[in-house]
Parts: structure tokens; sequence; C-alpha cells
């Protein structure tokens, strides 16, 4: 039977995404094939915070937490196979949001019923940039998200070049984000002001509001 590598494990408010605010369960998957400059959860990327459950251990939790909403994230949830876990929480009735870092292929999870993607581009500031797989964009529908974490105005730029390229406003839903700290908010707006950016939506990580940024289990 499967393992996986389990960081946390804990019942909140999604503090982005399309279900922002909806209460969830998150199961936080160790491991980490990125090494973002402004990762905010380093500690379940390397090291040894973590630990193996099977299928069974991880449902028995989700029961207990009686939430309808999982949301799978990491690290990268896709490092590990998480096809297995998904099919049997979505064959148990939970709509499932996994959070990916926009470097690894979604497309052997595309065939299952309830599950949506927040799929990020990671833009100059993040260090990271030359590791994004484009290809994800031919499996993204208006089930899911493309995030975008800003750290500079660079960041903005190559931002609006690459929803443009992809033409991601009339596949998606694009979010923006800020890099917690680096960037004024009112520079984010401003410049989708300036850019006539419809149909583009700005983000604030709500659970850095509502706790101390570096909370865990939150």
């Amino acid at each position: 039977m499967n393992k996986y590598a389990v960081a946390e494990m804990f019942k909140s408010i999604n503090g982005e995404g399309k279900k922002a605010g909806e209460l969830a369960t998150f199961i936080r998957l160790f491991g980490c094939n990125l090494n973002c400059s402004w990762c905010d959860t380093k500690w379940s990327i390397s090291g040894d915070e973590y630990q193996l459950w099977d299928i069974d251990e991880i449902i028995e939790r989700v029961k207990q937490y009686n939430c309808h909403n999982i949301t799978l994230t990491g690290g990268e949830p896709l490092m590990q196979d998480v096809y297995p876990l998904l099919k049997k929480l979505v064959d148990l009735g939970y709509e499932v949001e996994i959070e990916t870092n926009g470097s690894v292929s979604i497309e052997k999870y595309i065939d299952l019923n309830n599950v949506s993607f927040t799929l990020d581009y990671k833009l100059p500031s993040s260090g990271m940039e030359d590791k994004m797989l484009v290809d994800n964009y031919k499996f993204i529908d208006r089930d899911d998200v493309i995030k975008f974490v800003i750290g500079s105005r660079e960041d903005l730029e190559k931002c609006y070049e690459v929803v443009c390229e992809y033409d991601l406003i009339n596949k998606t839903n694009v979010y923006l984000s800020s890099v917690f700290g680096k960037i004024d908010l009112q520079d984010i707006v401003g410049f989708m002001s300036d850019k006539n950016w419809n149909d583009v939506r700005l983000q604030i990580q709500m659970h850095k509001i509502i706790w101390e940024p570096n909370m865990r289990g939150v």
C-alpha cells in the first residue's frame, strides 16, 4: 500500500484560491523539486519533519475534520504518487484542490472528477522560472487557477507577458498574489489599472492576515 510523506494535516480556511475563506482540510505533503527564494514552507521541503502515512490513515484523519473541501499542498504534492489517494478522496465525495508549483505535469490527474488545480507560474524573483512546465496549460480549464506570486515590478511585467502569450484569461482563472512584505499592493493595483487588465484577480493571503504570517497549521 502507498505510503505518503505527510508534513502536516489540519483544518482551517483556504487563504487563497477559488475557495478562499471556505473551510478545508489541508494535507501538506513533504518534499519539493524547487527552492523558491521566497518560499514560506521551507521546513516542509527538506529535513525530517514528516510522518509516513498510508491512505487509510490519511482518510481516517480527513473524516475527523468533517470538511468536504480538501487542499492537497506542499512542498510539491505531485512529487509523490498521489493518484490512489485522490481517487479514494473523490470516490468518497470530497472536492480536492491541488496546489502545485507549475513544474510537474498534471496530465495524469485530469480524468478525475472533483479535482481542480491551482497552478503556480514562478516569476523571476523566485529564481525558479526556468523550471516552469507550460505544457500544463493544455490541460487547464475554468475550474482551475493559474497563480502568479509577485515580488517586484519585473515580476509584474513578466506576468503580463505570460498571461497574454498563453491566452490564459480565456482558458482559466488568473490570480495575482504578492510575496508577503516584498511589494506594495497598491503597485499591483496600479499596474492592473494601467493595463486595463480585466478578468484578472488580485488576492491577498488571508491566513497571513488572520494569524502570524509564519504560523503553521493554519
